[in-house]
C-alpha cells in the first residue's frame, strides 16, 4: 500500500473512533433485560411515535448549548455533569408553554475524538433524559481537526416536546393580582459564564486549588419538568418563565401580556451564595439582574387560592416562594427594593 496516499484519518478524523463511540451509545441504551431504552441511535434518521391521549396535539421545539460552561468543564477536566446541562437547557424551555419533552437529539463538535471525554459527556445526557423522561432519539459527532484547538469541544442540544391544545400556556391566562412565585436554582445553571470566567481570570483565581468554586461551578442545571407537568396537569399554572441567558429582568418580561406588570419584591428573593460571591466582584445590581438567575431558577403565575396546592408539588429544597404578583401597567416588569445580597 502506497504510504503517500491522502486518507480520512491521516487528514485528522478518525471513522473507527467515531464507531466505537456509536457502539458505546447503543450499548449504553439497552438495559439488563435487553430492552431497548434509546431505539433509534445508529440510524440516518429517528422516528418517534404520538401519543394517542391528546386530541389535539401540539409539537414544541427548542435548541439551546451550555455556553462557555464547557470551559469550567475542560479546566477541571469534569465532563459527567455537562451533559445534563445540555438537556435542560432545552426541556426547561418546553415546560414554559405546558410541553411534555418528547425527544432530544444532541451534537458535539470535537477536535479529535476522545472516547473517555465523550463517554462521560453521554453519561451525563442519558442522566439529563431520564430525569426529564424524554426519549434521546440519536444525535451528531462531528470530529473537527483545524477548527477547535486541541482538547477543545462544544455542544448543543434538540428538543421536541407534546402539548394538547387545550393546556398550552398562552398570555391570556394570566390576571391581575396573580402571584410570581422563585422556584430556587441549583447555582449559576448555564447562564453567564463569560462573565463569571472573565472575574476568574481578572482575579487570577486557580478554580482547581479552590474547594468551593470546583464544586459551585460545574453544578449541574436543575430540571424542572416533573414539577411543572404536574402542576400543568392538574390545571395550576396561569404562565412560567424559565430564568435562562438574560436573567430575571430579561426573561419574565417575556410572558407577560401587553398592558400588565410583573411587579417583582428583590428583596424577597433568597440568593445563593455563589452570587454573593459574584456581587463582591464589583458588579451591579442591573448587570446582576440581566446576566444570572440569582437563586431563581424558574417563575411560576398562578392564582392566589392555589398557592399551598402548587407548594405541594415541590420538595423542601425547591419550594417555591412569593416574590411579587401581577398588576396593571406598560413596563412588562417592576423592581421593587433591592436584593438583600448579605
Amino acid at each position: 500500500m502506497n504510504k503517500n496516499l491522502f486518507t480520512y484519518k491521516k487528514s485528522g478524523v478518525d471513522i473507527n473512533a467515531a464507531d466505537k463511540f456509536v457502539k458505546f451509545i447503543s450499548n449504553s441504551s439497552t438495559n439488563k433485560k435487553g430492552k431497548k431504552k434509546f431505539k433509534n441511535i445508529g440510524g440516518f434518521g429517528s422516528i418517534t411515535s404520538i401519543p394517542k391521549n391528546l386530541k389535539n396535539p401540539k409539537l414544541v421545539a427548542c435548541t439551546d448549548g451550555v455556553g462557555t460552561k464547557i470551559e469550567i468543564a475542560n479546566e477541571l477536566n469534569k465532563f459527567d455533569t455537562i451533559g445534563i446541562d445540555l438537556v435542560a437547557m432545552s426541556v426547561n424551555d418546553l415546560i414554559v408553554q405546558g410541553a411534555k419533552p418528547l425527544f432530544f437529539l444532541d451534537y458535539i463538535s470535537i477536535n479529535k475524538i476522545d472516547l473517555n471525554k465523550l463517554k462521560s459527556i453521554m453519561r451525563g445526557i442519558f442522566k439529563g433524559c431520564k430525569i426529564s423522561n424524554c426519549e434521546l432519539v440519536g444525535g451528531e459527532t462531528a470530529e473537527m481537526p483545524g477548527t477547535y484547538e486541541k482538547g477543545k469541544f462544544d455542544i448543543a442540544g434538540f428538543a421536541v416536546g407534546i402539548v394538547d391544545e387545550k393546556n398550552i400556556l398562552k398570555k391570556n391566562k394570566i390576571k391581575r393580582n396573580n402571584l410570581i412565585l422563585a422556584i430556587p436554582s441549583s447555582g449559576l445553571h448555564s447562564n453567564g459564564f463569560s462573565l463569571v470566567r472573565n472575574i476568574i481570570k481578572k482575579k487570577r483565581i486557580k478554580i482547581k486549588s479552590n474547594k468551593y468554586l470546583k464544586k459551585e461551578l460545574i453544578k449541574p442545571t436543575k430540571i424542572y419538568v416533573n414539577e411543572i407537568l404536574d402542576l400543568v396537569n392538574n390545571n395550576l399554572l396561569n404562565g412560567c418563565a424559565n430564568i435562562t441567558g438574560g436573567g430575571i429582568s430579561e426573561n419574565i418580561k417575556r410572558v407577560i401580556p401587553d398592558n400588565f406588570c410583573a411587579s417583582i419584591d428583590l428583596k424577597k428573593i433568597k440568593t445563593l451564595k455563589i452570587f454573593k460571591w459574584l456581587k463582591k466582584n464589583d458588579i451591579s445590581d442591573k448587570e446582576m439582574l440581566k446576566t444570572f438567575n440569582c437563586g431563581v431558577g424558574f417563575c411560576l403565575i398562578i392564582d392566589p387560592k392555589n398557592l399551598d396546592k402548587v407548594k405541594s408539588f415541590f420538595s423542601k429544597k425547591y419550594k417555591p416562594y412569593i416574590i411579587g404578583k401581577i398588576l396593571n401597567g406598560s413596563n412588562k416588569i417592576k423592581f421593587n427594593d433591592k436584593i438583600n445580597w448579605w
